[in-house]
């Protein structure tokens, strides 16, 4: 439990839950207790799946500026590798992940929701990268992770603009993947990845590995990641009891130990 970042766990489903005030600014201790609270519920047997929350107002606005504003480059490499690791720590979290966001998500706020699986927005959910207003591009993940689930042009044009996007807008280019009124996003988000709670946590883990790590490398060592994962749930007992169910009871009615 971090003074900014603290995990809930209700069930099965944990929310990682930023809240520093006013606008969940990215300083220095935000990110180290946000890296903390990710392998933690990453390594928690009894979490099945996980939200980003920031609150009813607003996901997170950006980057702690003022913090960022005077460094020098030397230690400008080092903000960015801790930001860097502490997102990539979201990213590998190795369960469903959704990113319930509200009011804005900018800058190394659209760059933590990128490291979600999904993401659902508030009708008046402002997303975006600005960082070239300021001179600079983003750096924690945005130039990377936006294009790979945007297209390049498209990420093209929020980075060098820095220009903020729309709820409906970010629908339609696949920035998010539900929009719904302001005062439902967090139960949309728990809905969403509350149907992985009772599902096969060691197959869901090697699903989203074979598919994160086959988006980095070529079609051939993609089928071989993905050749490795599928022969290794064959020691589970989710496979053992989700394939008897399905011969002996039919599709759909398994019931899974996630071990």
């Amino acid at each position: 439990m971090g003074e900014f970042v603290r995990v809930e766990v209700e069930g099965a489903v944990a929310t990682i839950r930023l809240d520093r005030p006013k606008v969940n600014a990215l300083n220095a201790q935000v990110v180290a207790e946000l890296a903390e609270a990710a392998r933690a519920v990453d390594a928690d047997p009894a979490v099945r799946a996980v939200v980003l929350y920031g609150g009813e107002r607003v996901f997170v606005a950006g980057a702690d500026i003022k913090e960022m504003a005077d460094l020098p480059y030397a230690r400008a490499t080092g903000h960015a590798r801790g930001l860097q690791d502490a997102l990539n720590a979201v990213a590998r979290i190795g369960k469903p992940v959704v990113a319930a966001i509200t009011g804005y998500a900018l800058g190394g706020g659209l760059e933590l929701a990128l490291c979600a699986d999904f993401r659902v927005a508030g009708e008046s959910a402002k997303v975006g990268q600005p960082e070239i207003q300021l001179g600079v591009i983003p750096g924690a993940g945005g130039t990377q992770r936006l294009p790979r689930l945007i297209g390049p042009s498209r990420a093209k044009d929020l980075i060098f603009t820095g220009r903020h996007v729309g709820a409906e807008e970010a629908l339609a280019i696949g920035l998010v993947d539900r929009v719904v009124p302001d005062d439902q996003v967090y139960a949309a988000a728990t809905e969403l990845v509350a149907r992985y709670a009772t599902g096969p946590a060691v197959a869901l883990r090697a699903a989203k590995q074979a598919i994160d790590a086959g988006l980095e490398t070529d079609l051939a060592t993609g089928l071989e990641i993905e050749r490795l994962q599928f022969a290794g749930l064959f020691a589970t007992e989710d496979q053992k009891n989700g394939m008897r169910s399905f011969v002996e009871e039919g599709p759909g009615k398994a019931r899974f130990t996630g071990r």
